[in-house]
């Protein structure tokens, strides 16, 4: 059974809330897939709370043999960069593997990388689609 987008946050999100304001740190979240589902990706990482994210076009530079035995025909690549609450790196984390799986041409690699700072709480507040503090402080 297919879970749905709540249930894994729910799942995966800690049911304490200290403060009006959350403290959760926030991940840059690198999404590399085929180039004709990047739109696909970035809409289903946006759906995990995402509020920003880049898409670099490449080309890989695999020898074509390789390509070939990894079941690799098209070297044309997205590389998509969220940011990404650090409570809802678990949930798209596994969602993102279940699609890798199952979507024809959907394989993919996914990592996140911890942001050390930010400097503004507005921009922290965007940042992390923590919509009613934005403006505020």
């Amino acid at each position: 059974m297919v879970e749905t987008v709540k249930n894994v946050l729910r799942r995966n999100t800690p049911q304490k809330v200290h403060s009006k304001v959350s403290m959760n740190r926030l991940k840059i979240l690198v999404t590399t897939v085929m180039r004709s589902k990047a739109d696909f990706y970035m809409d289903y990482i946006q759906s995990f709370g995402a509020n920003v994210q880049f898409v670099l076009y490449g080309h890989g530079t695999a020898p074509r043999e390789i390509m070939t035995a990894l079941g690799l025909a098209d070297p044309e690549r997205a590389v998509i960069i969220s940011i990404i609450g650090e409570d809802h790196v678990p949930a798209v984390l596994e969602c993102l593997e279940q699609k890798f799986k199952t979507i024809v041409n959907g394989k993919g690699i996914a990592y996140t990388i911890p942001m050390a700072s930010v400097i503004g709480k507005s921009v922290f507040n965007f940042l992390s689609d923590n919509r009613s503090q934005v403006g505020r402080g």
